[in-house]
C-alpha cells in the first residue's frame, strides 16, 4: 500500500486540472491546424488481428467470442498505423487521428501502458513535408500553452527555433566516436562483429549475446539521445535499413531508409517514414522483426494479411506517429506523462 493520494482525490485533481485543461486546448489547436490544411480526422479500431510487428513492442492480448462460441485471438493495437494505411489504400489522401494505443512492459516518466498517439499521413508527398509539420506543431503547442520553452529534467529546447537536422551516421560520429554505416553493407546487411569491436573501442558494453540491433540501441540510448534536442529540437534522420522495418530505402544511399525521429529535451517525440509499399519486402521485414522478438522475448505476433494486401494498392505516402502526451508534457512543464493524462492507468496495489 502507498500513502500517496490517488489522482481522483479532489485536492490532487484540483492541482492537476489546469494542465489537463491546457492539454485539451493543445489538442483542439492541433485538430484545427490539420483541418485547415485539408486533412480529415479518422478513428481506427483498437482491436486488431495483429498489434503491430516491431520486435521490442509488447502488446495486450485478448480474444473475441463469436455468437457461435468460437474464439478469435485479438490484440489492442500498439499503433493505428496498419489501419491508417488501409484507409490510404481505400482512397484517403490526408488523414490524422488521435488514437488511444496500448503497450505492455512500459511504465515510467515517459511511458504509460495506455497513451494517446497522434498519427498523420500525406499521400503523394515525401517525408520531407513531415519535417515542416513537426516544426509547426512544436510552435503551435508552445503558443497554445503560453510558453517560450520546453523543459524536461534540466534540459530545455526552444520550440520556435528551426529544428536541427542530423543524420544517424553523423550523430554516431559526433557522439559515439564511429560511423554506424561502417557496419552496414550496400544491401543493408549488418555486421555485428565490426559493431561490437567499435563499441568496445568507444567504451561501451558489448556482450557475446548482443545482436547488432542490441548494440545499435545501446549506443543510441546511452550516447546519442542525451545529446540531442537540447537548445532546439533535433530531426534524427536516415536510420540504417535494419532499423526501419516500415520505411522505404533512401534513393540517396541504399544503406539507409527514409526514417526520422523528432527529439526535444532529449525526449523522443515522433517517428516518421517514407512509407514502404512493396508488400513482399514488407512481409520479409515483418517476419524478420518477429524472428528477433522470438529470440529476445520467446513470443511472436501474427501478421495482418489484410494490411499486406492493402499495400498492393496503397499510394506512395509519408506518415508519422507523435506521442501526444509527451508533447503536452514538454509544453506544460510537467515531470511525467501521467501528469497530463486525465485518468492514469493504476499501478497494482496503488
Amino acid at each position: 500500500m502507498t500513502d500517496r493520494s490517488p489522482w481522483w482525490a479532489p485536492h490532487v485533481h484540483a492541482d492537476r486540472r489546469p494542465r489537463l485543461l491546457q492539454r485539451g486546448r493543445i489538442k483542439a489547436a492541433i485538430r484545427r491546424h490539420f483541418e485547415d490544411d485539408g486533412f480529415v480526422e479518422v478513428e481506427t479500431a483498437a482491436l486488431q488481428v495483429s498489434p503491430g510487428n516491431e520486435a521490442h513492442l509488447s502488446a495486450f492480448a485478448t480474444e473475441m467470442l463469436r455468437i457461435d462460441g468460437a474464439r478469435q485471438p485479438l490484440y489492442l493495437h500498439t499503433s493505428p498505423e496498419f489501419a491508417c494505411k488501409k484507409l490510404l489504400a481505400a482512397g484517403e489522401t490526408r488523414l490524422f487521428t488521435f488514437a488511444p494505443v496500448y503497450r505492455n512492459r512500459e511504465r515510467g516518466a515517459l511511458h504509460s501502458p495506455e497513451f494517446s498517439m497522434l498519427e498523420w499521413y500525406r499521400a503523394g508527398q515525401s517525408y520531407e513535408s513531415l519535417i515542416a509539420d513537426c516544426a509547426a506543431l512544436l510552435r503551435l503547442a508552445a503558443q497554445t500553452a503560453g510558453t517560450t520553452q520546453f523543459a524536461f529534467r534540466g534540459r530545455t529546447a526552444d520550440p520556435f527555433a528551426e529544428p536541427e537536422r542530423l543524420s544517424v551516421s553523423e550523430a554516431f560520429r559526433r557522439f559515439v566516436g564511429f560511423d554506424i554505416l561502417d557496419t552496414v553493407d550496400e544491401a543493408g546487411a549488418t555486421d555485428r562483429g565490426v559493431l561490437a569491436e567499435a563499441m568496445r573501442q568507444a567504451g561501451l558494453r558489448a556482450t557475446a549475446d548482443d545482436s547488432w540491433a542490441d548494440l545499435f540501441s545501446r549506443a543510441l540510448v546511452e550516447r546519442v539521445e542525451p545529446a540531442i534536442g537540447n537548445g532546439r529540437a533535433t530531426i534524427l534522420d536516415e536510420y540504417p535499413v535494419a532499423e526501419a522495418a516500415l520505411a522505404r530505402r533512401s534513393p540517396r544511399d541504399p544503406r539507409v531508409a527514409e526514417r526520422f525521429e523528432l527529439y526535444a529535451c532529449g525526449v523522443e517525440l515522433a517517428n516518421a517514414f517514407g512509407e514502404l509499399t512493396d508488400a513482399a519486402e514488407q512481409r520479409r521485414r515483418l517476419l524478420a522483426e518477429m524472428d528477433e522478438k522470438q529470440r529476445v522475448y520467446g513470443e511472436r505476433y501474427p501478421l495482418d494479411e489484410d494490411f499486406l494486401a492493402a499495400l498492393a494498392v496503397m499510394p506512395e505516402a509519408s506518415g508519422i506517429a507523435l506521442g501526444f502526451d509527451r508533447l503536452a508534457m514538454l509544453a506544460l512543464g510537467a515531470a511525467q506523462v501521467d501528469d497530463v493524462i486525465w485518468t492514469p492507468v493504476a499501478e497494482f496495489g496503488a
